[in-house]
């Protein structure tokens, strides 16, 4: 890549940290790439026995396309990610003159969010972050623990002072969602709320209450019934 396309390359730094809940940086990387945008993407050491344990696939360095097609779907087009070893400290990430648009850290566990609020910078995600809080980019932060204790609390608070969108990852409801991946598309779909990429992961609240119980019942109304469409010979 020439440095002209370097410079006019600006991604979302996606930091994927050990928490339970991969499906949600599954949803967020999905959804960037459908919307066009570029990615980098960083896969925390925890992150990757987490996602082994979650889908069964291994996530490898030298295997990185193969093994985030495999973990991701729906065939995605890679063309638009970049990958960075976790303890490559030399990744473009890592340094504030590299063009980013900002960063989402999804799933947050309880140490990366304290990591970030001190300035540790222990891996190349806890960098990233620090990084994008210093050079005043958006950076969101999906934290998903709980109970929460006073510590981690108090270190969300203190990354709430220093810009960052504290984000939990608690699915609504009212948006229809019955099934597994369509609560985890809500929360992706708020991530991507709060840094304002545009998606369709989730049916936005209308103002009207049932409304989309409605719009589901109205959908299967209009679904045509199977094996009816007409009468069969004798």
């Amino acid at each position: 890549m020439g440095n002209e396309q370097q410079a006019a390359r600006r991604p979302w730094v996606v930091g994927v940290c050990g928490a339970s809940g991969t499906p949600y940086a599954a949803s967020v990387i999905r959804a960037l790439l459908a919307a066009g945008e570029a990615v980098d993407l960083v896969v925390s050491r925890a992150a990757r026995l987490t996602i082994l344990d979650e889908t069964g696939i291994s996530f490898r360095d030298a295997h990185w396309q193969a093994d985030l097609a495999a973990w991701i779907g729906d065939d995605p087009d890679l063309a638009g990610v970049r990958y960075w070893a976790a303890g490559d400290f030399a990744a473009g990430p890592s340094s504030g003159s590299y063009p980013a648009k900002g960063m989402l850290v999804v799933p947050a566990t309880t140490g990366a969010v304290a990591g970030i609020a001190l300035g540790l910078s222990k891996d190349l995600v806890q960098r990233a972050a620090a990084v994008t809080l210093k050079e005043r980019r958006p950076l969101v932060v999906c934290v998903r623990e709980t109970p929460l204790d006073g510590v981690t609390l108090r270190h969300l608070v203190e990354l709430d002072a220093a810009g960052a969108v504290v984000l939990p990852a608690s699915p609504g409801f009212y948006a229809g969602g019955s099934t597994a991946r369509e609560l985890v598309d809500f929360v992706a779909g708020r991530v991507l709320d709060a840094v304002g990429v545009g998606h369709g992961l989730y049916r936005r609240w209308s103002g009207e209450l049932g409304g989309a119980r409605s719009a589901s019942a109205d959908a299967a109304s209009t679904a045509k019934p199977t094996g009816t469409d007409g009468p069969r010979g004798a």
